[in-house]
């Protein structure tokens, strides 16, 4: 069954229910709260902006944009680009591309102008929707960009160079296109996060997509009366699949512009949010404002928070254990995924599971994994190895990348390229990226086990731990490390802190600067490693 059945079947059920709402704190609502119409009626309000959309209207206008790209000719395989910010529009459009049997493509909307171009090719996009942030950065490849795609505007005043969604849209039939779709049929492209190198696309279909909406449904109960909130960016699978969980049971969900505190617990309390994802730095920053006082649960209403749950990048445990010293009636989750294996949740810690804090879990719903060598053979628990996921949310493939797609996938396996263990009882615990692990003399050390260690430490906010070129011993470990606010920290004060750790384990380094996080919480490392590893044998040269 492909994922447009959900839509169509909560269209049905719930016409008149909210589905979807976005919510910006940091801008004056000057529109109409409801998306009922395509021209939106300007009114004074002092409230933030808020916009929201029910499950009927959400599917008339997913309608309306796939038949306006059957009219603009697009056909099953053709590839529909987003690059768009959160916002109501997004999901109706994406959901669009797929009623058409074409393949949708979300961009990353951190891309650089020649990214943009670079990942546009490599999918063969036809046809690119794009909001009013971008206006600039595709102006400046405009040329070499609208040769043979067309270029939609999703937003207000549109650059002569594209053409206006709203005015495409607005005289389209809202009846479903008589398009079938089979769960074979290929879906989505999604882009690996980039940070070892440039993006991957990643080839989806529509068995995948369903998988993901009714394993997050499975995994975290979601049920009618749940209220979602959405604060990470949509092109992630992450969002876009936790969000599928509220598709599934057919609830509502909030998209939030703002990561502060204050902004995430007032969404909360005003929108009864009841499930939350936070990427690490959300939750640490709140943990944060709460020990100083800055902010007090008493001033927002979250008896009905239910659930919080954490994905995107390992999770110190350190911090779940703070954080139930707040929030103790909370159930709590890991979710583990990979862009390749439809996003979170292949691995999960299950929120039964709390006890095992720690482990990113065991695996998801209809999932299989295993520990291998690196002869492809499987190895005990306790063992360390690379981990390898089986089941229906793996990647068709990379996209027009063979080579790539032979590497990764082995007999139904994806070989996820992160080292992890399993313990005796099943869980299974993450170690590190395999190319992130530092060979320092000839041992193997996992950056995350020492920042699991390091995040304990009551000055420390982030910290990120990184192999630099050592002519000795090859590599060493060298720790960059974000102190909180108002905090002060020596080199020293860190190296005595570090005496618990093994020798061989402590950094050699110790480096206080901001710790670079992508838009889904992911440490950058190899933007760390190119700018302090040289930094690092230009000292040794000199000392030298």
């Amino acid at each position: 069954m492909p994922v447009t059945d959900l839509l169509e079947r909560n269209c049905k059920l719930y016409s008149e229910e909210v589905a979807l709402v976005e919510l910006n704190p940091l801008v004056q609502d000057t529109r109409k709260t409801t998306w009922k119409e395509y021209d939106l009626v300007q009114q004074t309000s002092a409230e933030p902006y808020r916009r929201e959309i029910t499950w009927g209207v959400f599917d008339e206008k997913a309608n309306r944009v796939a038949n306006m790209l059957l009219e603009r000719g697009i056909q099953k395989g053709d590839r529909v680009a987003i690059l768009m910010f959160n916002c109501l529009e997004w999901l109706p459009i994406y959901f669009g591309i797929l009623k058409t049997g074409a393949i949708a493509v979300p961009f990353n909307f951190r891309f650089s102008a020649d990214e943009i171009q670079y990942c546009a090719d490599l999918a063969q996009v036809h046809i690119l929707f794009f909001g009013p942030e971008f206006i600039g950065r595709i102006e400046s490849i405009e040329d070499e960009l609208s040769n043979g795609r067309l270029l939609i505007y999703v937003g207000d005043g549109c650059p002569t160079f594209a053409e206006c969604y709203r005015e495409l849209v607005a005289d389209c039939s809202s009846q479903a296109p008589l398009v079938r779709l089979e769960d074979e049929d290929d879906a989505a492209i999604y882009f690996s996060s980039g940070t070892t190198g440039f993006p991957k696309a990643i080839l989806h279909n529509h068995e995948s997509l369903l998988q993901a909406a009714q394993m997050e449904q499975k995994h975290h109960l979601t049920n009618r009366n749940d209220v979602f909130l959405c604060i990470p960016p949509l092109y992630h699978t992450g969002a876009k699949f936790h969000w599928m969980g509220s598709l599934c049971a057919g609830s509502r969900a909030v998209l939030l512009k703002g990561t502060t505190p204050e902004i995430i617990l007032d969404a909360i309390s005003k929108e009864h949010c009841t499930i939350v994802w936070l990427l690490v730095p959300w939750a640490q920053d709140i943990l944060t404002a709460l020990d100083r006082g800055d902010i007090h649960l008493e001033d927002y209403e979250l008896d009905q928070w239910r659930l919080m749950h954490i994905g995107a990048q390992p999770v110190p445990p350190s911090l779940i254990r703070h954080w139930k010293q707040y929030f103790p009636k909370h159930l709590y989750d890991t979710n583990y995924g990979l862009s390749e294996s439809t996003g979170p949740g292949c691995v999960h810690l299950g929120i039964e599971n709390i006890h095992k804090v720690g482990a990113i879990g065991v695996p998801g719903y209809r999932w299989k994994c295993k520990i291998v060598n690196e002869s492809g053979n499987e190895l005990p628990p306790g063992s360390v190895g690379e981990l390898c996921v089986k089941g229906p949310g793996v990647m068709s493939c990379y996209y027009n990348d063979p080579e790539a797609t032979a590497e990764a996938l082995k007999d139904g396996w994806l070989f996820t390229g992160d080292m992890a263990m399993m313990d005796e009882d099943g869980f299974y615990f993450l170690v590190d990226r395999k190319k992130d692990v530092i060979v320092s003399g000839g041992e193997n050390i996992y950056p995350v086990q020492i920042e699991n260690f390091l995040s304990t430490h009551d000055k420390i906010q982030d910290v990120a731990v990184i192999g630099l070129p050592d002519a000795r011993l090859g590599e060493i470990a060298g720790a960059v490390i974000a102190l909180k606010e108002g905090m002060e920290c020596t080199e020293d004060e860190i190296n005595e802190f570090c005496r618990k750790l093994p020798r061989y384990k402590r950094p050699k380094r110790i480096i206080f600067a901001e710790v670079p996080r992508n838009a889904t919480g992911k440490i950058e490392k190899p933007a760390l490693r190119r700018k302090y590893g040289a930094e690092h044998l230009v000292e040794q040269q000199n000392m030298g």
